[in-house]
């Protein structure tokens, strides 16, 4: 295994200030993560954004754009919603243009999808690979759904339905909560996998950093060894008001750095 190196999203770092009852500053931000071990954030990369990152010694790894996947192709104008996102991160350096299947209905009340919409979420991803194909990016599926029965849905979307260009982005955390072990995900489909978002769960809580929760961090490191994964470690790390923290995010970033390092070492 020869990973690209350790990015973040920005979700949880902002929450966090939020939490201290801070107003989240992307230039204190950018130096927080670089401080913590990071080697590159995944955020739409205007030209401020990108060089405020880049004023900390981070690269750009992706881009994360959440669409109504399951609705027709017209509906999604990706001439709005994706390519100049995925041009801008092209610009920027950047590989990864994460998809994320949006629920139907709302985020508090999703609603079960049927199979002709997992069906019509593999072919709207084909035609968002093929379209941005010239800009040299990887398009990838990123699992949020919270119920089994959606979470496995939009795996067959990629497995079943889309072209072989259309990867995976496995968000372990999100695969957890949905009742999926995400390490058996890894195994079955490696030719797919070319992303992760990286949170550890006890049940649907998320847990403080990466090393502890009912993910075996351990033995996932293990399988993307078997696989020889390439790609980023992209964390997804979230302080929730229903947890009890002991550290800052700072901290907790670097503490499993360090530990994924070790095991990464040992392979």
């Amino acid at each position: 295994m020869n990973i690209k190196g350790f990015s973040t999203g920005m979700y949880g770092w902002q929450a966090r200030y939020w939490k201290d009852g801070k107003e989240p500053s992307w230039d204190e931000m950018f130096r927080d993560c670089a401080e913590s071990g990071m080697d590159a954030v995944e955020i739409d990369p205007t030209p401020e954004l990108a060089a405020a990152a880049q004023a900390h010694g981070l690269t750009i790894s992706g881009t994360y754009v959440g669409l109504q996947l399951h609705e027709p192709f017209e509906a999604l104008k990706i001439e709005e919603s994706v390519l100049p996102s995925a041009k801008r991160l092209a610009e920027a350096g950047g590989t990864d243009l994460v998809i994320n299947a949006d629920p139907k209905g709302s985020w508090e009340h999703p609603e079960l999808k049927t199979e002709e919409e997992f069906k019509r979420q593999g072919d709207n991803l084909a035609r968002i690979a093929a379209a941005v194909k010239p800009l040299g990016l990887k398009v990838s599926l990123h699992n949020h759904a919270a119920t089994k029965h959606n979470a496995e849905g939009d795996l067959r979307s990629v497995i079943d339905y889309s072209s072989p260009e259309v990867g995976l982005c496995i968000d372990t955390g999100w695969a957890h909560v949905a009742g999926i072990n995400p390490i058996d995900w890894i195994r079955k489909y490696p030719e797919r996998v070319v992303a992760f978002h990286f949170r550890n769960q006890n049940g649907a809580i998320p847990t403080e950093d990466l090393l502890e929760g009912e993910i075996d961090m351990k033995e996932l490191i293990s399988a993307l060894d078997a696989i020889a994964y390439e790609g980023w470690l992209t964390f997804e790390l979230l302080h929730q008001d229903d947890m009890q923290i002991e550290r800052t995010m700072e901290e907790d970033v670097q503490r499993s750095v360090d530990g994924l390092k070790q095991w990464i070492e040992m392979r």
